[in-house]
């Protein structure tokens, strides 16, 4: 089954031709559902920090008696690295 059909198309790359920075977000969790561990970080450098960040983040949400502002802060900022790296990586090396 080709699942490449039913992913939203990146906006950016539809209306200037200019990947984002989460471009490749959908194709890495396919893979992951997959079990190709390897070939997600390899696409998407930044979904195991994405994954963890949205985790907490709806930690956060869901329950708010807990401290969960550090590691929110911390994951943002880390996954936002990585990121803008991985897109450094992608486009310039």
């Amino acid at each position: 089954m080709n699942l490449e059909k039913y992913m939203l198309p990146c906006l950016s790359k539809t209306l200037f031709g200019i990947e984002c920075l989460g471009c490749g977000f959908q194709r890495a969790l396919f893979l992951l559902f997959k079990g190709d561990f390897k070939g997600a970080f390899e696409i998407y450098p930044a979904l195991y920090t994405s994954l963890i960040f949205l985790g907490i983040v709806s930690l956060y949400f869901l329950d708010k008696s807990r401290n969960a502002k550090k590691p929110l802060w911390f994951f943002g900022i880390l996954n936002s690295a990585i990121m803008v790296l991985g897109y450094a990586y992608k486009h310039y090396y």
